[in-house]
C-alpha cells in the first residue's frame, strides 16, 4: 500500500494575498522622512499618488518631513501642490507650518495662520498649535505677545498643560524677565501641574546667562525641595555652576542627593566635581566620589582619574594613588571583557 505523503506547508496554508495601499504609502513615507531622505520620499508620493489616492496623513507625513529637514521653502511649495490636488489642511496642517515659520524667525507668518485657521469651519486651534505659537513668540522675544497666546487659551475653552506653561516660562527667559518666569513656576505649582526637568532646566539657564546665582540656588533648593530627579543636562548645567563659581561643597551636596536617589551621575559631572574638589584642598572628598562611582558599577574618565592621580602624587599619599589605579585597572578591564562577551 503506498504512503500518503502529507502536503508541504505552503500547500496546507495558502499564502494571504498581500496589498498595498494609501496606508501602505504613508508609512514608507513616514520611513524615509524620518531618515531625513525627504527629497525621495516626495518622488515617491509623485510617483504613486494617482494609484493610490493620498489622504490627510499622506500630505501631513510629508509636510512635516520638509518641517523637520528646516526646508521652509519646499514646505510651503509641497502645501501650495496639495491644496491644488484637493487637500484640506487641518489643525495637524497648520501646527507643522506654525512651527516650520516659528523655528525660521517666521513668528508674524506663523500668527497669519492662525488667523486663517480661525476662519475655517471645524478646525478650532488647539493645544498644540497655541504651544506652538507661544514658543514662536519666544524665540522672537515677543515675551507679551507669548503671555496673550497664554491667556486666548482659556478664553477659547483650551486648557493650558505643563508643555504650554514651560514655553510661556522659556519666552519670559528669552526676554530676560526672569521674575516673571519665576512667577509662572509658581503658577505651575498651585495648579498642581508639577514641575518637570525642562521648567527647572529653563530657569536655570535664564539664570546662568546673567550671572545670578540667586536665582540659580532658588531653583535649585525648590528642585532639591521637592525631592525631583534632574536630568543629566541639568545635573551638569548645576554642577558646572557650583564648581566654576568655587562652591564645589554645594556640587558634593548635589553628588550626595544624587546618589541618595539612587541615581549614578554622568561621568563628566566626575569630572568636574573632582576637578572643583581637588582645587578648593577636598581631595578625599574628590576621592570618596571616584571611588562611588566606581562601586555603582561605572568607569569614571581618564580625565578624572589623571587630576586625582595628579593630587595624590603632590600630596604624597601613594597609597590612596596605588588604590585608584587598581580600581581603575579593575574597572577597565571589566569594561573589555563586557565588550568582548557583547560582539
Amino acid at each position: 500500500m503506498p504512503l500518503l505523503l502529507a502536503p508541504p506547508p505552503s500547500a496546507a496554508r495558502p499564502l494571504l494575498a498581500l496589498t498595498f495601499g494609501v496606508a501602505e504609502l504613508n508609512a514608507l513615507l513616514r520611513a524615509f522622512c524620518a531618515r531625513g531622505r525627504v527629497a525621495e520620499a516626495r518622488a515617491l508620493f509623485h510617483r504613486y499618488c494617482d494609484t493610490y489616492p493620498p489622504d490627510a496623513r499622506t500630505f501631513n507625513t510629508l509636510l512635516l518631513g520638509f518641517k523637520e529637514a528646516g526646508n521652509a521653502q519646499a514646505l510651503d511649495l509641497f502645501y501650495h501642490d496639495a491644496v491644488l490636488r484637493g487637500f484640506v489642511p487641518d489643525s495637524v496642517s497648520y501646527c507643522v507650518r506654525m512651527d516650520a515659520y516659528c523655528k525660521k524667525g517666521r513668528f508674524l507668518d506663523a500668527l497669519d495662520l492662525l488667523d486663517e485657521m480661525r476662519k475655517r469651519e471645524n478646525c478650532r486651534p488647539t493645544l498644540q498649535v497655541f504651544t506652538t505659537l507661544i514658543y514662536g513668540a519666544g524665540i522672537v522675544r515677543n515675551a507679551t505677545r507669548a503671555r496673550q497666546l497664554f491667556d486666548e487659551m482659556g478664553q477659547g475653552g483650551v486648557t493650558p498643560d505643563r508643555g504650554a506653561h514651560n514655553a510661556l516660562m522659556g519666552a519670559y527667559v528669552r526676554a530676560r524677565d526672569l521674575q516673571s518666569g519665576m512667577t509662572v513656576m509658581s503658577e505651575m505649582e498651585r495648579k498642581g501641574i508639577g514641575l518637570d526637568d525642562v521648567s527647572y532646566n529653563t530657569m536655570l539657564c535664564g539664570f546662568q546667562r546673567i550671572g545670578d546665582l540667586e536665582g540659580i540656588w532658588k531653583v535649585y533648593s525648590k528642585m532639591v525641595g521637592s525631592g525631583f530627579m534632574p536630568r543629566t543636562r541639568t545635573t551638569m548645567l548645576l554642577m558646572k555652576v557650583f564648581c566654576e563659581n568655587a562652591r564645589p561643597d554645594l556640587g558634593l551636596e548635589l553628588w550626595d542627593y544624587l546618589l541618595g536617589k539612587g541615581c549614578v551621575p554622568h561621568r563628566h559631572a566626575l569630572d568636574v566635581l573632582v576637578t572643583g574638589l581637588c582645587c578648593r584642598g577636598m581631595v578625599l572628598e574628590a576621592y570618596r566620589c571616584f571611588r562611588e562611582m566606581i562601586e555603582m558599577g561605572m568607569t569614571p574618565t581618564e580625565r578624572a582619574f589623571r587630576v586625582l592621580e595628579g593630587f595624590f602624587k603632590r600630596k604624597r599619599e601613594f597609597e590612596k594613588l596605588e588604590e585608584i589605579r587598581q580600581m581603575m585597572k579593575a574597572t577597565q578591564l571589566e569594561e573589555h571583557q563586557c565588550d568582548e562577551e557583547a560582539a
